[in-house]
């Protein structure tokens, strides 16, 4: 007889937490626009994988994933997501530009829940790892949470909502007209890539303004999605003007070279490798 799956989880526990350097919680709770009752709770960490796995035969150990839910189903109120990644993957994420990777980065200090020496240095590199590219992949999770508002987007936008994971909520489209919540995201990147470009920052949680706009849409008060459609694409020209006219204090690219000596020596440090 078989045991009914309860949970989701995928690869070494035990190794992912011993090595582990960093985690913070991520998702709306920290972006500061959780929904008491509807959210999930989403935490992302960083471990230095053993040396065995980078070094040696064992093999590539790049991640951890804990979900409270089965395969497949859907987080809801009270559900945990975890993710912990390799140090060398999360920085591959995080010099991508990947919104998601950034916030351990600029999360604040009640929203951290490990820190390790090594982990402070980490966050430190942060103006090492925000870049103009950063800015332009917040500008296409945008268009992947705007093609899945549920039939408002272009045509165009039916490729990207594929890519993105689907469709919008038939329960919030049924009672709203629309997704409301990837219509909140969407607005929420506009506003986050917007102060990357123009201030190179992200602040965590969102600006009090910003917040409640972006909660508004989420709770279903505005129930003309054109209304939010237009602020979204209003603030994506925004953001389109400072790259192209090149106002904005960020690099093109993130300052790889910095990055690398320090990962190479975290690397070390955490495996007591002193000599050169």
């Amino acid at each position: 007889m078989s045991t009914a799956v309860t949970h989701t989880e995928y690869g070494n526990r035990d190794l992912a937490l011993a090595g582990e350097i960093l985690r913070t919680v991520v998702g709306s709770g920290l972006h500061g626009i959780a929904i008491a009752g509807t959210d999930d709770h989403d935490e992302m960490g960083i471990f230095v994988e053993p040396a065995h796995h980078v070094l040696g035969m064992a093999g590539r150990f790049e991640h951890y994933v804990y979900r409270t839910q089965p395969e497949g189903a859907r987080s809801g109120p009270g559900d945990i997501d975890l993710v912990i990644y390799s140090l060398r993957k999360y920085l591959r994420l995080a010099t991508q530009g990947n919104p998601t990777a950034l916030l351990p980065l600029y999360a604040p200090t009640d929203a951290i829940m490990v820190m390790t020496p090594l982990g402070e240095e980490l966050r430190a590199l942060a103006p090492a790892v925000l870049s103009q590219r950063a800015v332009r992949r917040f500008l296409g999770y945008l268009a992947g949470q705007r093609a899945r508002i549920g039939g408002q987007a272009t045509p165009a936008g039916r490729g990207l909502a594929a890519r993105h994971g689907g469709w919008a909520r038939p329960e919030l489209v049924a009672r709203y007209g629309y997704d409301v919540k990837f219509a909140s995201h969407a607005l929420r990147l506009a506003f986050q890539g917007r102060e990357v470009a123009t201030h190179g920052r992200l602040t965590l949680p969102m600006p009090d303004d910003e917040r409640e706009r972006v909660l508004r849409v989420k709770r279903g008060d505005v129930r003309d999605v054109t209304q939010v459609l237009d602020e979204i694409a209003t603030v994506e020209a925004e953001i389109t003007t400072l790259l192209e006219t090149g106002r904005t204090p960020l690099a093109p690219d993130p300052d790889l070279a910095t990055i690398s000596e320090w990962s190479t020596d975290a690397h070390r440090r955490h495996w007591a490798w002193t000599s050169a």
